[in-house]
């Protein structure tokens, strides 16, 4: 799911709570999506926390 399906039900804020939580060095620079650039968002979210690709987009869907 990307970042403006979640804006889309309103509640993008919210996980970018729970992503901060989890993982506090994360920025609200790191949680910033640009339209048409996910892969290039997940890889920097990758790089951050250590997880693999599925991995991120999997615990981002859990939130």
């Amino acid at each position: 799911m990307h970042e403006h399906e979640y804006r889309a039900r309103g509640n993008w804020n919210e996980i970018k709570g729970k992503m901060k939580q989890a993982y506090g060095d994360l920025s609200d620079d790191d949680l910033t999506y640009d339209e048409g650039q996910e892969d290039e968002w997940i890889g920097k979210l990758q790089q951050k926390i250590g997880k693999g690709k599925h991995e991120v987009k999997s615990w981002i869907d859990s939130l």
